[in-house]
């Protein structure tokens, strides 16, 4: 892998490349939330980002929990698998929309934006590999719960390990994502992107 494909990489980079962060530099986070323009898909994006941040974080306490001894096993399977599938489901789903939809519209609409949306469809398809193997590690996890006390430590930490890096990948990509995409949004507006 060459080094410029290295800081592009999801799991190494900092933050979106300088020549992407022009539109982000134009509208700051801070003032989002009173530009005319986030009303619409804009607010949609960033509640559906915010949704997924809170679900990996009541992921990651939830494991927390059950590591400490403040859920049993029967208690954390029946609380952990269906916000799980929900999380693990809802991810998925939502990319699969931005790459066969919305990418496209938005790399079509701002030509100079393009590289970064094959940045973000890189990340999509790495986070994907990622929820396979969180999927795999909870599954194998979740069986441990009906074994010994070891097995279920070893499988808590597989597991725990496994969403921890997923969490992470999840949140440079949302950050990533947001910084690319929501000032696009301020700046044209829904209607003249064709998204409202």
């Amino acid at each position: 892998m060459s080094d410029q494909a290295d800081i592009h990489h999801l799991e190494t980079r900092a933050g979106l490349p300088d020549d992407l962060r022009w539109l982000v530099e134009k509208y700051p986070r801070e003032d989002w939330q009173v530009h005319d323009n986030v009303h619409g898909m804009a607010s949609m994006w960033l509640q559906r980002h915010d949704m997924f941040r809170e679900l990996g974080g009541t992921l990651t306490g939830g494991i927390g929990d059950y590591r400490e001894g403040r859920l049993d096993a029967q208690g954390f399977a029946r609380w952990f698998a269906p916000r799980l599938n929900y999380f693990l489901g809802n991810l998925d789903g939502h990319h699969n929309v931005e790459d066969h939809h919305y990418f496209p519209v938005f790399a079509n609409a701002e030509k100079r934006l393009k590289r970064g949306f094959e940045i973000l469809d890189a990340d999509h398809h790495l986070i994907h590999e990622a929820l396979e193997r969180n999927a795999e590690t909870a599954s194998a996890f979740l069986r441990a719960l009906k074994e010994s006390e070891d097995r279920q430590r070893f499988a808590a930490d597989a597991y725990a390990e496994e969403n921890a890096r997923l969490v992470a990948m999840l949140t440079r990509h949302l950050d990533d994502e947001e910084d690319l995409i929501i000032p696009l949004i301020l700046d044209r507006g829904d209607r003249e992107l064709g998204i409202g």
